[in-house]
């Protein structure tokens, strides 16, 4: 993968978005209701929000270097609101063919 290019940093950041969303919904947030320890919810949400507006970002940079469709860019921005999404998006949408 070359990080060097929109697409590149585009998968990047989609898995590193995509791992922060998992551990935010199936680690930290059980640990903040049921555990009553909201500590780690704190940082793994900020590092998630953080990694989110970088992706929206990034999606829009490709979207105006690659010509992407609003299509493409639509399924590509949904992706990141969607468990598991952005490892889609990144076998579906971002893998250059």
């Amino acid at each position: 993968m070359d990080v060097s290019s929109p697409i590149g940093r585009l998968r990047i950041l989609a898995f590193l978005e995509g791992l922060s969303f998992l551990a935010l919904l199936f680690i930290t947030m059980p640990m903040k209701y049921w555990l009553e320890w909201p500590g780690p919810n704190l940082v793994v949400g900020l590092l998630h929000g953080l990694l989110f507006v970088s992706y929206i970002l990034a999606v829009v940079q490709v979207k105006i270097e690659e010509n992407w469709t609003i299509g493409k860019t639509f399924w590509a921005l949904l992706a990141s609101v969607i468990p598991f999404g952005t490892f889609w998006a990144d076998r579906h949408l971002f893998q250059k063919t």
